[in-house]
């Protein structure tokens, strides 16, 4: 699923539609592109509405930048890398401004939680629990990192050292998506500027309010101006202006694989380096050898957490014939005994879908499976009791066929398909046959099993008798139409570094004179 929506003919916003209000919490009401510090004065540009998905009221607007303002915030970080202290600091001052940012994440988390709900409909447990404290991390995991990494020297010609440094590449453009929007794009921006970068990110035009008060919070921390810089807007607009920017040294996006092809041509065009995590259909496989009760429980949080709107979710999943009965049942059962309801109560397991085109897609494709011939377990519906909001049924169908529609195109809702198979070498295959290739999940206590899936199977994450889980120095990214490139420690200063190799002769070393006679 792309995480560049539309709002076909509503470019306008609605001035007398009623903005919701906190008590306690309240959403900037305009918001526009945040460049050396401080966010833009409002124009006469294109205003995009941020709709609250549980009750399709209004809260927020979005000023969509244009190329003009594109162009201010790009060259507001070229400046701060060319000429500010940022990249020149020592590795111990950025350390103590990474650090301070993910303390005011943690203290300001409750507000950052009901930012993030009023504009995604994440539950809220889902945000307290995960997502908010994952935006901390990340940038105290690279604070820890940039301490920790060293360069190289060669030595094996006595004459010469070779010494290799990495230094920073320049202006990153840092695309995040709708469906995690603090969680995935602050990994993009403390693995970009940890290592001397600056940074436009552009968060999702339906989803700004969390990520634009993390602007601020960045600023208070200390960072200097241009250093972390936001544009808002939708992809063909302001994404497209960012990625093509002349200042603009490398990209990272995250969100679908269609508009992830666009990025790439997009780059490649000015032969910048591109990281792309997109989309998948991730293979959940289920042995009579796994432990039935914890599967059953990895299986309903791979697909029914986060609305099941996650790129990593177990969406298919694949279950030995001889347990098949009885898994589909007693997943059924769970699946109906989920709470629907107000992202914001913590007794919520799922919320709405994250706005209206994207549910009405997601709704569209049990028609899709019935065509398929596959067989409707649970669900299939709008979720009743609920006059407003985007709620959807927690869904899951039996599919005929691996290759069906329901089998091979990502979803990206609360929508399971299941899958049988006979043997080890079958799940195998059916899990290989897809073009996606993000992550896979394995339960199994057979060990033998375990390892034998994890060599053959073509993801680039895969998860044994686990559900999600991000290890930040090991590398994330994926495999086919899952995209290229991979995010974590190492494999993060790869792609914000560039490697240098200053060679210094330890000895005289003898030369030819060129037209000595």
């Amino acid at each position: 699923m792309s995480c560049v929506g539309n709002f076909p003919e509503m470019l306008k916003v609605d001035q007398s539609c009623p903005v919701e209000l906190h008590p306690e919490f309240a959403a900037r009401r305009h918001v526009t592109a945040f460049v050396d510090n401080d966010f833009l004065g409002r124009s006469a540009g294109v205003l995009l509405p941020v709709i609250n998905p549980a009750t399709e009221l209004q809260v927020s607007e979005v000023e969509e930048a244009d190329a003009a303002m594109v162009d201010r915030a790009v060259r507001a970080a070229r400046a701060a890398f060319s000429h500010g202290p940022w990249p020149r600091m020592e590795v111990a001052e950025r350390q103590a401004i990474l650090r301070r940012v993910a303390a005011l994440i943690r203290e300001n988390a409750r507000e950052l939680a009901y930012l993030e709900c009023l504009n995604s409909g994440i539950p809220m447990r889902h945000l307290a629990l995960g997502q908010i404290p994952r935006a901390a991390l990340n940038f105290e995991f690279f604070a820890e990192f940039i301490g920790q990494s060293a360069g190289q020297v060669y030595t094996q010609d006595s004459r010469y050292l070779a010494i290799v440094t990495r230094e920073p590449v320049g202006v990153a453009a840092l695309i995040g998506p709708w469906n995690a929007p603090l969680a995935l794009i602050s990994m993009k921006i403390a693995g970009c500027i940890a290592f001397g970068n600056c940074c436009v990110a552009k968060p999702a035009e339906h989803t700004p309010l969390a990520v634009a008060r993390v602007m601020e919070l960045i600023a208070a921390a200390g960072m200097p101006p241009g250093v972390v810089n936001m544009v808002c807007g939708r992809g063909a607009v302001t994404g497209d202006a960012l990625i093509r920017h002349e200042e603009i040294d490398l990209v990272s996006f995250t969100g679908g694989t269609r508009t992830g092809r666009a990025v790439m041509a997009a780059a490649g065009a000015g032969l910048k380096p591109c990281s792309l995590e997109l989309g998948g259909k991730s293979a959940n496989i289920v042995f009579a050898s796994a432990d039935f009760e914890r599967a059953l429980d990895g299986a309903l949080l791979g697909i029914f957490s986060n609305n099941g709107q996650q790129c990593l979710a177990g969406s298919r999943i694949l279950v030995e014939r001889t347990i098949a009965r009885d898994f589909m049942d007693a997943f059924v059962a769970r699946a109906k005994a989920l709470k629907i309801g107000d992202p914001m109560d913590p007794a919520t397991d799922v919320g709405p879908l994250a706005f209206r085109a994207h549910f009405e897609r997601v709704l569209a494709f049990v028609d899709v499976a019935r065509a398929d011939g596959a067989q409707l377990l649970v669900g299939g519906a709008r979720a009743a009791g609920f006059e407003r909001g985007f709620y959807m049924q927690p869904t899951a169908v039996l599919a005929a066929d691996n290759r069906s529609r329901i089998c091979q195109e990502e979803v990206f809702g609360p929508f399971a398909t299941f899958v049988t198979f006979d043997d080890v070498e079958q799940a195998i295959a059916i899990a290989n046959d897809s073009r996606f290739g993000l992550v896979s999940y394995v339960w199994s206590e057979h060990m033998q099993t375990a390892l034998r899936c994890g060599r053959a199977i073509r993801s680039g994450v895969v998860w044994v008798n686990t559900p999600m889980v991000r290890e930040l120095r090991a590398p994330f990214g994926g495999v086919k139409d899952s995209g290229m490139g991979r995010e974590g420690g190492h494999s993060s200063m790869q792609f914000y570094t560039v490697e240098k190799n200053t060679t210094i002769p330890v000895v005289t070393v003898p030369m030819a004179r060129l037209g000595v006679r």
